[in-house]
């Protein structure tokens, strides 16, 4: 009971904190689910030697119904697993669309720190088509690039300022933030492990770093023809841009990149900023019907890889709605958006996926049936044989004509042997006196020495 309990309570505990996380395993079985069909089909073939000794040794019919039901029970289950199974990349050959392409999320966070001008430049140089970043505006209208409500976690807020670092970042000037170091954390936190690979010169770049500019951001973006994807915080009540935040950012943009370049995340007054900037591509977090998106000038959807559906992608593509997916960092997560038919992805590791030229899982439906029916026949074949190994072991009979019997009475020969031996030990074991005394008329099988 004790243990019942125990492991109630994990799992409801673990469910509320994973909640995300249940979602990437049912994911992840998409694009696995063909192998650890072989696996566990594998794994039943193992289990019939122990299944099948037990189940002839057992004296008792009612239990070995029970066994025999329960293993066959489960082995079919298996075998008929492939009917109700699906994957995204068991797909006709010729079907495959071309691979998602990379956007970074904040750059490259894994090559130099998040949300810097070292980070899209990494971005850059490791093959991404485009470059995702947060934007809020300082407390005298300079649109800058800052994830975090505060400046604590990414900046050395508390060193420079520290009565401030509760203080939300939009309620400091440019002036101020450009005091700031934006670059050490990384070197000293290393959040993704790589900061120890980085070259010498690399490590100084990044120790360097300062809070850039939306401005600063949008140049590297057109000097290299990246597409933008940003989004934009509203700054908090008493801001003096409070009202005023969405035309200061739209300012920058038209001044400083194509505006057809941008995918416009923010929902605020979309209408209208479609209104003022029709190039831009207005981009939506949220899914909605066709019509809705239409109405809202939807070109593509900026949506969490665990809502990844092929028939809505598919849906979307038909009326030229573009799908993106993020955070996507796992190249077998990366595997499974690109059979999927995402048109992009907002990654961690552009270094990595970049390098990825076809899917890890992909085979066409006539591969997986021929490697579903060879699985589960090869296994029912090897079940059948070892059941048919222990029942002939267990009943006594050779194993071929003439040869010597193995077993005498079935499963507790070995038993009776050993204890056989035991009393043959046992009897050599008598009393000296015994030993040294003559036999007895009533022992006819001793001679009996007499004295000439």
């Amino acid at each position: 009971m004790v243990t019942l309990v125990f492991s109630v309570t994990a799992t409801g505990i673990l469910s509320d904190l994973w909640s995300k996380e249940w979602k990437t395993l049912q994911l992840s079985l998409q694009v696995t689910a063909p192998f650890l069909h072989v696996a566990a089909v594998s794994l039943m073939a193992v289990l019939s030697w122990p299944t099948a000794l037990h189940f002839f040794r057992m004296s008792k019919r009612v239990r070995q119904v029970v066994v025999l039901a329960l293993y066959l029970s489960v082995l079919f289950s298996l075998y008929l697993v492939p009917l109700g199974m699906y994957s995204p990349c068991i797909k006709d050959a010729g079907t495959l669309g071309p691979a998602p392409t990379l956007i970074g999320h904040r750059g490259a966070p894994m090559l130099a720190p998040e949300n810097t001008l070292m980070s899209f430049e990494k971005a850059v140089e490791a093959g991404g088509e485009g470059l995702e970043t947060d934007v809020t505006i300082s407390y005298d209208g300079i649109p800058f690039l800052m994830h975090d409500s505060t400046l604590r976690r990414t900046t050395n807020v508390a060193e420079v300022f520290p009565n401030r670092t509760h203080l939300d970042a939009s309620m400091f000037t440019w002036a101020e933030l450009q005091q700031l170091n934006a670059g050490s954390w990384f070197l000293s936190r290393d959040p993704f492990g790589t900061a120890s690979l980085l070259s010498e010169s690399d490590r100084s770049q990044a120790q360097n770093q300062s809070v850039p500019s939306l401005a600063q951001f949008l140049e590297v973006a057109a000097a290299s023809g990246k597409l933008v994807l940003f989004d934009l915080r509203r700054p908090p009540y008493g801001h003096p841009y409070r009202t005023s935040y969405i035309n200061t950012t739209l300012q920058v943009i038209q001044s400083h990149i194509n505006s057809s370049q941008v995918l416009w995340l923010p929902s605020e007054d979309r209408e209208l900023v479609y209104g003022l900037d029709p190039e831009l591509q207005q981009t939506s977090g949220e899914k909605a019907s066709i019509q809705e998106l239409a109405d809202d000038h939807i070109r593509r959807l900026n949506l969490h890889y665990s809502t990844m559906s092929q028939q809505q992608i598919c849906k979307y593509q038909s009326v030229n709605i573009s799908t993106n997916l993020y955070v996507i960092s796992q190249p077998w997560l990366y595997t499974l958006a690109w059979c999927a038919g995402a048109q992009s992805v907002t990654t961690n590791s552009v270094h990595i996926l970049s390098s990825i030229n076809k899917p890890l899982f992909l085979m066409t439906p006539e591969e997986y049936t021929l490697m579903w029916i060879l699985t589960d026949f090869v296994s029912a074949f090897l079940i059948f044989a070892v059941f048919t190994f222990h029942w002939w072991r267990e009943r006594g009979l050779p194993f071929v004509s003439g040869s010597r019997q193995t077993h005498e009475n079935g499963p507790y020969s070995k038993f009776r042997t050993e204890l056989s031996d035991v009393w043959s030990i046992s009897s050599v074991n008598v009393r000296p006196d015994l030993r040294s005394t003559p036999s007895s008329p009533s022992s006819p099988h001793l001679p009996t020495i007499t004295e000439e």
